[in-house]
């Protein structure tokens, strides 16, 4: 009786954990979308203003007599509930990033854990650099030039719907981007590469930077180069931050011995 209850109870003992696992993941899911639903009813009160703010740099760089259109009968309202659903996010990255990480630390080793605060700040201010960075440099420089370049006798008039979607993607790409440093320091803090041998692929990175600038951004040299050139540098300074990773791990090797806490 008991050889064959000794297997169950075993079992039972390993499927306990993975059930609190998931308990826990679910709980902090719907902490995290709790924070974006309490964020977003006051930031749709205040939408309207807020669109004026993102919409700023187009306004200003349309020639006189053109302004922003809604082509849907549904734009004026979906395109503020879109703004603001997506400003929630933005705003509560830093606790979206908290929840992520309250869930896995639970597993790492006291000398990972002693980089948590660091790795957390320098992501949401670096994804808060790129989204600052497109708003302030490459809108005006891009809409200026694609006034610039539109055809004479046809009036520049772009739909806020397809406007929002442009900035939320320019908003996220620049932000992803600018989180390079972040994931070659991981890359060499994990060991899964080194600094040689990421810039051993710089000529494949600089092609992949430019690509992604292609895909990324409108059809004109000015956004991609505002794209791929600053991600060109982010990754150089990534290499920079890995060789330094390398460097105290090869001082301070006893780290690697840590155990994992609870």
């Amino acid at each position: 009786m008991t050889a064959e209850t000794g297997p169950n109870d075993t079992a039972s003992d390993k499927e306990m954990p993975f059930l609190e696992h998931l308990i826990e993941l679910r709980a902090r899911i719907l902490r995290s979308f709790a924070l974006i639903g309490i964020l977003f009813i006051p930031i749709y009160y205040y939408a309207g203003p807020l669109f004026s703010f993102v919409a700023a740099p187009l306004v200003q760089a349309l020639p006189d007599g053109s302004s922003m259109i809604a082509t849907q009968v549904t734009s004026p309202f979906l395109t503020p509930f879109k703004l603001a659903i997506y400003t929630a996010v933005f705003i509560g990255v830093p606790f979206l990033l908290h929840q992520l990480w309250a869930f896995v630390s639970p597993g790492l080793y006291r000398s990972e854990k002693r980089f948590a605060f660091p790795l957390l700040f320098s992501s949401v201010v670096l994804f808060y650099a790129g989204m600052a960075f497109s708003y302030f440099l490459v809108f005006p420089l891009v809409f200026d030039f694609l006034a610039m370049v539109s055809p004479e006798g046809v009036p520049m008039m772009t739909d806020i719907n397809h406007y929002l979607d442009f900035v939320l993607k320019m908003f996220l790409a620049f932000g992803i981007a600018f989180e390079i440093p972040v994931a070659t320091f991981l890359l060499a803090w994990s060991g899964l590469s080194s600094a040689d041998k990421m810039a051993s692929k710089r000529p494949y990175v600089i092609i992949g930077c430019f690509i992604a600038g292609m895909l990324l951004t409108p059809p004109d040299v000015v956004s991609q180069l505002l794209l791929a050139l600053p991600t060109w540098v982010l990754f150089e300074f990534g290499v920079l931050m890995a060789r330094l990773v390398e460097r105290r791990n090869a001082n301070n090797p006893s780290d690697a011995d840590d155990e994992p806490q609870a």
